[in-house]
């Protein structure tokens, strides 16, 4: 839970919709139960009517029995309407708060991933892959939001219904309790294991997706290399070896998948099994009625998914404290191009290069070597020289998108360092070599 402790400040956010959301499971639960307690009703109504009914053997009254056993039933089954009626009515007033307030952590998250990618050199993107990025900030905040609303929510919601079911059951038997629930422990260690293998598979398929996302965008914004040079037929069999890979990960985890509910169902059944058996026995001692089972009954199935949910909601918090982990490796990466002084200036144009040198920190290629000069403002500079001599690296630590290793840059005789970046970079004009276009229009992109 270390990683996902970056999301507190969230919670703290959105603390109302926690609290209004737990309210609501709670009223939600208590509606759930109240179907059971009137099913005991009616099958022990039922069992004593019945004995009048054979009383009456003969006589007018039997018809009068019948009228009254009919009327009663027919008013229990109205109340189990209401209470499913009211149950679903906060089920979704819980969803509208905290499956909303994970939506809203996702907004809020994304937000800042991006801002905060914004903030990072050019350093930083030399070193990371689009895919891995573009992955960070869709699939795995996509996986935070499952902690923060599903796991949450059904783990609020497992909680109360064992607070609220379990001592009421222990309350009427205590042996018969111990029986039904007997197999539900093992469901969910069982669903744990199996969760966990699918957190791994899913891991890897993740991974294999990222990979082959990066593939895809690199052969796209590369197409017309590719069929300059006619190397369509090799990138498509390198992608169809990525998709196989994704595809046989895919199958590892369906299969896996496939076991999930044969489990769930076997043990369910089990648990009904013993419920029937052993109050079968009970009944016929004495130590409880008909009616009791089939409320025992309707209490293993309530159970069971809160259960089987614990398995699936540690899976959840795994996974999601796995990509929360990756997303604060790039939230804690912070920028080392800083001003120190935040100056904020109209700058006039004189440019002095005092002895600057500059290695790239991703590769260690020495670009600049003790490069000296000066421009006086009007004045024009041209640099020309080889592919891989330095010219694009001098328009960028002049824009200071890197910083310099050694030697000293000045601008209207301050320290590059000294000016704020947003004011230093907005007075400049800049044409890149390579030309990027933005999904829009001629008009939108001329004046961005």
């Amino acid at each position: 839970m270390k990683d996902l402790g970056y999301l507190n400040k969230y919670l703290l956010k959105y603390k109302f919709h926690l609290i209004f959301g737990a309210l609501f499971i709670i009223i939600a639960n208590f509606f759930a139960i109240v179907p059971a307690v009137i099913v005991r009703y009616a099958f022990d109504i039922l069992g004593r009517s019945y004995d009048i009914f054979s009383f009456f053997d003969g006589f007018d009254l039997q018809g009068n029995t019948i009228e009254i056993i009919g009327s009663s039933i027919v008013i229990l089954a109205v109340l189990i309407l209401i209470s499913a009626l009211l149950r679903g009515v906060f089920l979704f007033f819980m969803r509208q708060t905290i499956i909303v307030m994970s939506r809203r952590v996702e907004y809020d998250l994304k937000n800042e991933i991006f801002e905060h990618y914004q903030t990072l050199p050019l350093s930083f993107y030399r070193k990371n892959n689009t895919g891995d990025l573009m992955a960070r900030i869709s699939e795995d905040v996509s996986k935070v939001r499952m902690y923060v609303g599903p796991a949450i929510m059904y783990g609020i919601n497992l909680f109360t219904l064992f607070l609220m079911v379990i001592p009421y059951m222990i309350s009427i038997n205590p042996t018969l309790t111990l029986y039904s629930l007997l197999p539900l422990p093992v469901l969910s260690i069982s669903i744990y294991f199996v969760s966990d293998i699918i957190n791994k598979r899913s891991t890897e398929i993740q991974e294999s997706l990222s990979g082959l996302s990066t593939y895809v965008q690199e052969a796209f914004s590369g197409i017309r290399v590719i069929k300059s040079f006619v190397r369509e037929e090799e990138v498509a069999k390198n992608f169809e070896r990525e998709s196989i890979d994704y595809k046989n990960k895919s199958l590892k985890l369906s299969f896996v998948q496939a076991l999930f509910m044969p489990l769930i169902m076997g043990l369910i059944g089990l648990s009904v099994i013993l419920t029937v058996w052993v109050g079968s026995v009970q009944v016929f001692n004495g130590e409880v009625s008909t009616g009791n089972i089939a409320e025992f009954i309707i209490y293993v199935n309530m159970l069971t998914w809160p259960v089987t949910a614990l398995g699936w909601i540690t899976s959840i918090i795994q996974r999601a404290a796995a990509s929360q982990r990756r997303i604060n490796e790039f939230l804690n990466t912070k920028t080392d191009i800083v001003s120190e002084k935040e100056l904020v200036k109209e700058i006039e144009g004189h440019i002095v290069f005092d002895k600057v040198s500059f290695t790239y920190p991703d590769s260690g290629i020495e670009a600049l070597k003790e490069v000296s000069f000066e421009v006086q403002p009007g004045e024009s500079i041209a640099i020309v020289g080889t592919t891989g001599s330095g010219k694009s690296t001098i328009a960028n630590i002049i824009c200071r998108m890197y910083d310099i290793t050694s030697g000293n840059i000045q601008i209207d005789h301050h320290s590059v360092k000294d000016y704020s970046l947003s004011s230093l970079r907005s007075q400049k004009g800049y044409v890149p070599l390579d030309v990027f276009l933005f999904s829009d229009s001629i008009e939108n992109n001329i004046s961005f």
